[in-house]
């Protein structure tokens, strides 16, 4: 069993621990291989997509071995700088627009529709560093191939319906800067078609057996609400 250090982070399904000088370790709660993620964002690294180097897949591929890289998570810069939230937004856009122009890897899953563009599927502010290099992009189990503007309208459920993993009153704080990010997000690729993929989105989202009944209920809510936008 590996002797794991501090933990250092914590999302829903796993966490990541100090593992040596300049070196952490990735680990899910269930056990699962994590090979895949790790092989996808070597692909990406190999793209020029800035993403933590991958050191070593270990403990029957449930461990991934990275890169540390230090620095706030695009979030907590927001709500330090919420006079800058307009480049953070241009930054996050940028993010998305440049992995859609690499080709997905044929190991990814394949969303619904077409288009062969490299989807991370999760790419919101909780899961951009804000390193001394600049943004570094983490967290990609839910890489997948598939058209660029549904990774646009994840992003967009990801920042209006999911609870956010901290304190009430801090949640409570974050909920009108959370919003004000999703509209200035979705404004850089508004129409009915980005409103249908949201409608998409969020009807997977309610899938997720992350999501509590709550999360589930706004997600619902949300994809009425841009069907009805993108109806004709």
């Amino acid at each position: 069993m590996t002797d794991l250090g501090r933990q250092i982070a914590k999302g829903r399904d796993g966490a990541i621990y100090e593992f040596g000088p300049g070196r952490v370790l990735r680990k899910t709660f269930d056990g699962r291989s994590l090979e895949g993620e790790a092989r996808t964002m070597a692909y990406a690294a190999e793209q020029g997509y800035p993403v933590p180097a991958i050191h070593e897949v270990r403990g029957d591929g449930t461990e991934i071995v990275m890169e540390r890289v230090d620095g706030p998570i695009m979030m907590d810069a927001i709500l330090k700088q919420p006079w800058a939230t307009g480049r953070y937004v241009a930054m996050l856009a940028d993010l998305h627009d440049s992995l859609h122009t690499i080709t997905a890897p044929d190991w990814v899953r394949r969303l619904p529709g077409e288009g062969d563009q490299f989807l991370h599927g999760d790419l919101h502010p909780l899961n951009v560093i804000m390193s001394e290099r600049g943004p570094v992009v983490v967290d990609w189990p839910n890489a997948a191939r598939g058209d660029g503007l549904t990774d646009v309208g994840l992003t967009y459920v990801l920042l209006t319906c999911p609870e956010m993993p901290a304190p009430r009153m801090v949640q409570l704080a974050a909920q009108p800067v959370r919003l004000l990010l999703a509209r200035m997000f979705a404004s850089r690729y508004r129409g009915p078609d980005l409103d249908a993929r949201i409608a998409r989105a969020a009807d997977m989202k309610a899938l997720d057996k992350n999501f509590g009944p709550g999360e589930r209920a706004r997600c619902h809510r949300l994809a009425d609400k841009m069907r009805r936008r993108a109806a004709p």
